[in-house]
């Protein structure tokens, strides 16, 4: 199901659980799952409200225990000793992954010195993984956002009175498309930019598909010129491209011809633990005729600048090309299956016909193979023949 976010009005954490349960997600249901959590004194409050005339529904937290503030560390170890999927861990560990990158480019800290205080709360923490299991209750497998409006003015928190967008959100942002609104107050919050940022594919007009369900959530603040409202409208896609899903990527380029070629290997490492999507080595002929290499790197806008310091200090190119482009590539997702090597997560790519297929991953065939002293073509193998077999099982 293809899952278009129509944020008019912005988005927040809770306005997005909202929309969820106006689409159908039962608040018991939700409530149920969410007890899997190592968390207690909190109840889900949905209540039915109008915006502007439209029927929405609110959604609140509320908390009877004295909640605290969380670090990075301590959200990790909530959602690792859950009893959830993990679809859902992963989705939910990515969102505040986002989260604890932005603090610690802010503060100038590592990630596991970030030390959460809003959304580190109850509230942010079931709103998040609310989101993670409605996706997944839905059967959500491809989300397509607006263009995101950001107000203006300030918002107090934990640091004191900070300005409209917060650093935090606008660090969240990067290589999202927004736009200024003249709404003096905060339309994007950094969770709901997190979410976002995290969910969505690409961003733009809504694509061509089939509409099924239409869900609203619902603001805190009343606004005068606007519904304060998320809408989540949910169908299937209308072309022929129904099994592929469609991005935006940067594509990073530098020629070398003057470097030890020894270190190739430490670079593309490098590369990818910055979040590059992949990295290619190509053989060119450069000027003079001399023999060199072509470095390409593919990656999401966010993470264009980190990459290009990295190709520039770590490097002896002088500069980085770069530009947009666009991709389309099969629906895939991470699931985890049982082999003789234990439960292994697998790659499901979805064929153009319908068909799936699972396959091994390369990191994780690898570590086996080292930790079992066995040859890596052999785990590899073992991982595809079992995978094979479970997926005929209907597993």
């Amino acid at each position: 199901m293809l899952a278009y976010f129509d944020c008019f009005s912005g988005i927040s954490g809770d306005m997005t659980l909202g929309a969820m349960i106006d689409l159908g997600i039962p608040a018991d249901w939700l409530q149920n799952e969410l007890s899997r959590l190592p968390l207690t004194g909190f109840q889900i409050a949905t209540t039915p409200v109008v915006r502007h005339g439209i029927q929405a529904t609110g959604v609140s937290v509320d908390i009877q225990d004295a909640d605290h503030s969380r670090n990075y560390k301590d959200i990790k170890k909530l959602l690792e000793n859950c009893d959830l999927s993990d679809k859902v861990k992963s989705k939910s560990m990515a969102v505040f992954k986002r989260l604890a990158r932005a603090e610690a480019d802010i503060h100038g800290c590592s990630m596991q010195e970030v030390h959460f205080h809003e959304v580190g709360g109850i509230d942010a923490i079931v709103d998040i993984v609310g989101t993670a299991l409605c996706i997944e209750k839905l059967g959500i497998t491809a989300v397509v956002s607006s263009p995101l409006p950001v107000g203006s003015g300030f918002v107090d928190c934990q640091h004191g009175r900070l300005p409209v967008p917060s650093p935090a959100t606008v660090e969240l942002l990067k290589g999202i498309p927004v736009y200024g609104a003249d709404v003096d107050c905060e339309l994007v919050t950094p969770t709901g930019a997190a979410i976002i940022a995290s969910l969505a594919q690409r961003f733009g007009r809504m694509p061509a598909m089939q509409v099924q369900k239409i869900g609203y959530g619902a603001g805190q603040r009343e606004l005068t010129d606007r519904p304060n409202l998320l809408r989540i409208i949910a169908g299937t896609r209308a072309d022929s491209t129904a099994g592929m899903s469609s991005d935006q990527i940067v594509v990073l380029e530098a020629c070398i011809d003057d470097m030890n070629p020894e270190f190739f290997g430490f670079i593309m490492e490098r590369l990818f633990a910055d979040g590059a999507l992949d990295v290619c080595w190509l053989p060119v002929h450069m000027k003079k005729n001399r023999p060199g290499t072509q470095i390409q790197v593919l990656c999401q806008e966010a993470d264009r600048d980190r990459l290009i310091q990295r190709l520039l200090s770590e490097t002896t190119s002088l500069g980085v090309r770069y530009y947009r482009t666009a991709r389309k590539r099969l629906a895939r997702e991470q699931v985890v299956i049982r082999t003789a090597f234990g439960k292994i997560p697998v790659k499901r790519v979805r064929e153009l016909d319908g068909s799936e297929r699972l396959v091994p991953e390369y990191d994780v065939c690898r570590e086996i193979a080292l930790q079992r002293k066995l040859p890596l073509r052999k785990v590899y193998e073992t991982i595809a023949r079992e995978a094979a077999a479970s997926q005929a099982a209907g597993k």
